[in-house]
């Protein structure tokens, strides 16, 4: 019996690098490593708990099998280091910080895979946007508007997600999840 890939999303400010590193000590107690991704950096990735490279490397890590998942967005490529499927195949399930534009070929592959979508209620995520000061006001508006269009699917490519909102008090979100990926652990008794 294998591990699950628990596939976080979110909008760009929804806490996603928060709950990471908040979560990280409480998932590693129930058997769940939490990866690093690797990236080709710019100032909007800055804040993660990243591997940063260069484009030209990251190409030759993917030329090379490096990656169990990798793609591109924002201008920037993601990877996923091949070892979460050694991790996977242990029984350990794993967290990753993934993309909505690649949850379908993330689900293929992995077909366990537990999608979770990451919500903040519009009015937290603009003062987030505010504080950490990379967006203009214009770029801001823009992403409150992509995070209307986030939070409104019910489903994701026609996949059923975990919703975990994260408006409110980080150490409740984090509680959230864990039980959450306690649920979505139980057998199904039907």
């Amino acid at each position: 019996m294998g591990g699950r890939l628990i596939y976080l999303m979110g909008p760009s400010g929804s806490g996603k690098d928060s709950l990471i590193e908040a979560a990280r000590e409480p998932l590693r107690a129930r058997n769940c490593e939490v990866v690093r991704r690797v990236i080709t950096r710019s100032a909007e990735s800055l804040g993660e708990d990243a591997i940063e490279v260069s484009r030209e490397e990251f190409e030759q890590r993917r030329a090379e099998g490096d990656f169990a998942l990798s793609w591109q967005a924002n201008g920037l490529n993601y990877g996923i280091p091949v070892r979460v499927d050694q991790w996977l195949a242990d029984g350990r399930d794993v967290l990753i910080n993934g993309s909505r534009g690649h949850l379908a070929e993330a689900q293929q592959r992995y077909p366990k895979l537990l999608p979770v979508l990451l919500t903040v209620k519009d009015e937290a995520l603009r003062e987030r946007l505010l504080r950490r000061g990379r967006e203009s006001p214009a770029e801001i508006e823009a992403r409150l508007r992509r995070n209307a269009l986030f939070t409104a699917d019910e489903s994701i490519d026609g996949m059923q997600i975990c919703r975990l909102d994260n408006s409110g008090d980080l150490t409740v979100t984090v509680a959230n999840l864990l039980e959450l990926l306690n649920l979505s652990a139980k057998p199904d008794r039907t």
